[in-house]
């Protein structure tokens, strides 16, 4: 199994904390430590540095050199430009095809979550990389949700393939995008309704194979770079696009696997799902600068440690002050900060 830690988006539900030039994966948020590095150190619980690849683009391999410095410069996939996880996935398989692993298989580590317990995802590697090996379908994940779960796509798992003693590896009978909360919530009733949360792992062969059946216009550059031709000249000729413009169509074929991933999907694309992390383990710390009058589960974020913040008489509010940019939004609202983006870029009025 080769492990491919992918990262090259910034998070834009967390601005202003995380900007293009230092995306949210890389802002020490855990004690110190990144995303990116906690990922990493996961992995090398099995894997040593120069089994480890890193998936991102050129804006941000300086970061992760500097936070990981002991993996080879040669195992740094690097996206000439940012064209959607479409091609960046494919990219993944292309290089690694050229560098002889056509028929190992890998797998794509999402950056911007936390896996726990560790080991669990480890053994399901393990699980995942002897399936990948005799199996030509597409193997990607899913966790069953407690609630339901807006802005994001669905599986519904069929019969098992894996034994009993292993993870639960199931054949996808459907794959569900995007739906009203009506639907959503009439749908995670169902007890084989699993989130996508994808976990892409294949051969590099077989996903070249399944790029030519169904995203001719991706396979073919990549294929020119796994054979040998001009990264740079080749992937730029790739339409941008996510890789569900592929898998929607594997899943409809019956062409897909699903992993009921057997550990804490932990997502942090919220200043919601932050706050609730760093209290839940004890990470959040306030200075005494810091003054929270007749208010509860309030967050609290300055660059500045010298500025006074006073709060009176709030409750479960995001206070994000980095200098340049003042965020101020009900907890439960901050998945809209992206959208106040927009609107910030739209009228050049701040660097994002």
């Amino acid at each position: 199994m080769i492990p491919v830690i992918i990262c090259g988006g910034f998070g834009t539900k967390l601005w202003p904390i995380s900007r293009q030039h230092r995306p949210k994966h890389f802002l020490p948020l855990f004690n110190g430590k990144s995303l990116f590095q906690l990922n990493y150190e996961g992995l090398r619980t099995r894997f040593k540095p120069e089994e480890i690849y890193i998936s991102t683009n050129r804006d941000q391999v300086y970061l992760a050199q500097e936070q990981v410095s002991n993996i080879p410069t040669a195992n740094f996939i690097l996206e000439p430009e940012m064209r959607n996880q479409g091609p960046a996935t494919g990219l993944v398989a292309a290089v690694l095809y050229k560098k002889g692993f056509a028929d190992e298989p890998f797998m794509l580590v999402q950056v911007d979550v936390l896996r726990e317990p560790i080991e669990n995802f480890i053994s399901m590697m393990v699980d995942c990389d002897s399936l990948a090996r005799t199996e030509t379908k597409y193997i990607t994940g899913g966790f069953r949700p407690k609630y339901s779960v807006m802005g994001v796509d669905y599986l519904v798992k069929g019969t098992r393939v894996t034994a009993e003693d292993k993870v639960g590896i199931y054949n996808v009978d459907k794959f569900v995008w995007r739906s009203s909360k009506e639907q959503t919530e009439e749908f995670i009733k169902q007890s084989n309704a699993l989130v996508h949360a994808n976990h892409t792992c294949m051969t590099p062969r077989n996903m070249l194979d399944m790029l030519q059946k169904y995203k001719l216009e991706w396979f073919e550059p990549l294929m020119n770079i796994a054979n040998g031709k001009d990264l740079n000249e080749e992937f730029v000729k790739m339409p941008p696009g996510p890789i569900e413009d592929v898998t929607q169509q594997v899943h409809a074929a019956r062409e897909s696997l699903v992993v009921e991933l057997p550990f804490n999907w932990v997502d942090f694309g919220t200043f919601e799902s932050l706050d609730k992390y760093l209290k839940e383990k004890g990470m959040y710390k306030t200075s005494e600068n810091i003054v929270d009058l007749n208010g509860k589960n309030n967050f609290v974020r300055l660059d500045d440690p010298n500025k006074v913040v006073a709060l009176v008489g709030v409750d479960n509010i995001v206070v994000v002050d980095t200098g340049d940019v003042l965020l101020v939004c009900p907890k439960n609202q901050s998945g809209q900060v992206g959208e106040a983006l927009k609107e910030v870029k739209k009228r050049n009025l701040a660097l994002t």
